[in-house]
C-alpha cells in the first residue's frame, strides 16, 4: 500500500532549518494549497490558522491593506513568517542537550 503523499502544508510545517525554509520557494505551492482551502475547506483553513498561531488582527489589516492581492499569497505569506520566527525561538532556547549528532565533538 502506498503510503500518501505528504502535502506543502506538512512540508513547511515539518522544516526546521531557517537557511532552507527562507531559500527553498514555498510560497507558490503554498499559497495553491491555501486558496484551496479558501474554496473548498474554509473551515480547515481557520483551524489552521489558529494552531499556528496566526495573528487575527494582523491578518486581517493585510488583508485590508493589499484587497487587490491575492488572499491565499498573503497568508502563505504569514504561515511562512511565522514559521520562521518559531525556528528562531527554538534556536534561542536550545538546551546543549539539543546538539544535532553531526555537530558534536
Amino acid at each position: 500500500m502506498q503510503e500518501p503523499k505528504e502535502t506543502i502544508m506538512e512540508t513547511v510545517l515539518r522544516q526546521t532549518d531557517m537557511e532552507i525554509l527562507s531559500k527553498a520557494n514555498f510560497l507558490p505551492d503554498l499559497s495553491a494549497y491555501i486558496n484551496n482551502l479558501i474554496v473548498a475547506r474554509f473551515d480547515e483553513l481557520i483551524s489552521l490558522l489558529y494552531r499556528l498561531d496566526i495573528s487575527e488582527p494582523k491578518l486581517k489589516l493585510l488583508l485590508q491593506q493589499h484587497e487587490s492581492e491575492d488572499a491565499a499569497d498573503i497568508i502563505a505569506g504569514m504561515i511562512l513568517e511565522r514559521q520562521a520566527e518559531k525556528i528562531k525561538s527554538r534556536g534561542l532556547f536550545r538546551s546543549p542537550g539539543d546538539i544535532p549528532e553531526e555537530e558534536k565533538w
